[in-house]
């Protein structure tokens, strides 16, 4: 990869790592799109992360298909979000310090925290 090392995808509590090349292939592309470094703040997570084992069923970040950029202003935050929806990423969740991206299959969503 070009922007990113493998292990910055590291489950952060288990340090496992399943992602998915196509989901990082499409994450260099909107970093490419974006033209400023990114930070993922949250990758890949273990079934067994604590944001997960209280779902039901584990979310796109325990799939390797999802992760989470480090933002520090709304200008970062609109790059992101613009780049995401024409590179047809799935959902994009947006909060006051990350953004996040997936390329979930079903219907397209975003969302805020």
């Amino acid at each position: 990869m070009k922007y990113f090392s493998l292990s910055e995808f590291d489950c952060k509590e288990t340090g496992e790592n399943k992602m998915q090349p196509e989901f990082l292939q499409r994450l260099e592309l909107l970093r490419e799109a974006c033209g400023f470094p990114f930070v993922v703040s949250s990758g890949y997570r273990s079934i067994k992360h604590s944001a997960e084992v209280k779902k039901a069923k584990g979310g796109t970040h325990t799939q390797g298909i999802a992760a989470d950029i480090k933002v520090s202003n709304g200008v970062e935050r609109r790059a992101i979000v613009e780049a995401a929806i024409s590179l047809g990423f799935g959902g994009i969740g947006v909060a006051d310090n990350f953004v996040h991206v997936d390329t979930r299959k079903s219907a397209r969503v975003i969302w805020c925290y």
